[in-house]
C-alpha cells in the first residue's frame, strides 16, 4: 500500500522567532519512503535537524517576521495490515524490563499517575495481567471520554480528562497511558498520521493523530483508546513519555497559528 502524507502549517510572528519542530517521519519509517521527504520553509530560512533523547527527528529554525509556512509532502509504503493485537501477551515483572523501558513506567507532565494510582488498582487490580488488562484499560478510557475537537485543551492531564470526561485523541492516549503505568505496564505516547483507511470517511478536517504503545511479551504494540480498534496506515512521526515530549511545534516567542492543513490518503500508484 502507498500512502500520501503532508501538511501546510503557517505561523505569524511579530519578530524573528526561534521554532522547534517535530514534523518529520520517525527514523524507523524513513526506509519506507518512496522518495525523501519534501520538507520546506517559506520564506526560506536556514534550518537544521537533530535527534532528541527519544530518537525523534527535530528541526530548529528562526522564523522571519510575518507569516512562515512549514510544508512537507511524502509518499510512503505501508504493509496495509491493521495494528497487531497481541492476544495473550504476558506482562513482564518489573525486574525483567530492559533499562530503557523503565522511564515509561514513571509519571510525566500529562500522565499524572499519582492522582490515578488508587483508582487504577481498584478498577483493574483483579483483571488478569498482560493483554487482558491493557484491553480493559483501553476500553475504559474509550468509554470514559467523549470526543470533540471543541474540547481540546493544551493543559489537560490524564486525571483532568478522567474527571471532565471530555477530550481529543491526546486525552484518550494520556488517560490510557497513565492507567497502564499505574498497573506497572510500560506505555509511551505516539503521534503521527492516521488517515481514513479501511474505515468510513470522517468529514472533519484531517489532523495528526495520537495513540500509545504498550510493552508486553518483550515487544511494543500500538493501541488506540480513541478509536478502540485496530487501524490501518499509522505513520509514526514521534514518540515520548507524553505530549510534552513530542510537541509538533514549540515557539520561543509569539507565533500565532494561522494555517493548519494535513493530508493522509491512500494512493493506488506513485
Amino acid at each position: 500500500m502507498l500512502i500520501r502524507c503532508g501538511y501546510d502549517i503557517a505561523f505569524e510572528c511579530t519578530a524573528p522567532t526561534p521554532l522547534l519542530l517535530m514534523l518529520h517521519t520517525r527514523p524507523e519509517r524513513i526506509g519506507d519512503l518512496v522518495a525523501p521527504e519534501n520538507f520546506a520553509v517559506h520564506p526560506a530560512v536556514p534550518f537544521r535537524t537533530y535527534h532528541d533523547v527519544f530518537g525523534n527527528l527535530c528541526t530548529r529554525l528562526v522564523a522571519a517576521t510575518g507569516v512562515t509556512h512549514i510544508t512537507n509532502n511524502l509518499l510512503i509504503r505501508d504493509s496495509g495490515l491493521p495494528d497487531i493485537v497481541p492476544v495473550g501477551a504476558r506482562q513482564a515483572e518489573i525486574d525483567e524490563l530492559p533499562d530503557d523501558v523503565l522511564v515509561f513506567l514513571l509519571g510525566s507532565r500529562y500522565c499524572d499517575t499519582d492522582k490515578l494510582a488508587d483508582f487504577a488498582w481498584k478498577q483493574f487490580g483483579n483483571v488478569e495481567p498482560g493483554w487482558t488488562r491493557v484491553k480493559a484499560i483501553c476500553d475504559y478510557a474509550h468509554d470514559r471520554i467523549k470526543f470533540g475537537y471543541q474540547h481540546a485543551r493544551s493543559d489537560r492531564t490524564a486525571h483532568d480528562a478522567h474527571e471532565e470526561r471530555l477530550g481529543v485523541c491526546r486525552d484518550y492516549a494520556h488517560l490510557a497511558i497513565a492507567l497502564c503505568r499505574c498497573m506497572n505496564i510500560p506505555a509511551r505516547y505516539c503521534t503521527g498520521y492516521l488517515g481514513d483507511i479501511g474505515v468510513p470517511f470522517d468529514p472533519n478536517p484531517m489532523d495528526f493523530s495520537a495513540w500509545f504503545d504498550v510493552y508486553l511479551g518483550g515487544a511494543w504494540y500500538s493501541w488506540d483508546a480513541r478509536h478502540n480498534k485496530p487501524r490501518i496506515g499509522r505513520i509514526l512521526m514521534a514518540r515520548g513519555r507524553d505530549a510534552a515530549d513530542v510537541a509538533l511545534s514549540t515557539a520561543f516567542g509569539k507565533a500565532d497559528l494561522v494555517k493548519f492543513d494535513v493530508i493522509t490518503e491512500e494512493v493506488t500508484q506513485a
